[in-house]
């Protein structure tokens, strides 16, 4: 496996443990426990995903796993920023988290597009 490929699956673990802590920082109201159950399982569905890829033995597998990270990346974001306009949490705690998030949204997103080439 590639260092590119290790790294990014530390990077997606790390994403995963650093939502998981924030889901739990969310209000124990109906919308945080709501909140919190639906970042808690789309941010730990990427690193899980991003690691079968990996496994992938056809490059069909690999693509599909790939879309399967995209979507639950994209879908963390949506809920961090729901909390965001919610002002669930103070900015200064969203504010990282959501940069990280983006981030990895457009590296999967241009795999996906690298991908859809080949």
């Amino acid at each position: 496996m590639s260092s590119a490929n290790e790294q990014m699956k530390l990077r997606t673990k790390a994403f995963a443990h650093r939502c998981v802590k924030f889901a739990f920082s969310l209000p124990s109201d109906t919308l945080g426990r709501h909140i919190q159950n639906q970042l808690i399982r789309s941010s730990t569905s990427v690193a899980a995903n991003y690691r079968a890829a990996l496994l992938g033995q056809l490059k069909a597998a690999f693509k599909a796993k790939k879309s399967i990270v995209l979507e639950e990346v994209d879908e963390s974001v949506f809920w961090i920023e729901f909390c965001q306009d919610e002002k669930l949490v103070i900015e200064s705690k969203i504010e990282p988290l959501l940069k990280e998030a983006k981030e990895l949204t457009a590296i999967f997103f241009s795999t996906r597009k690298t991908l859809s080439k080949t």
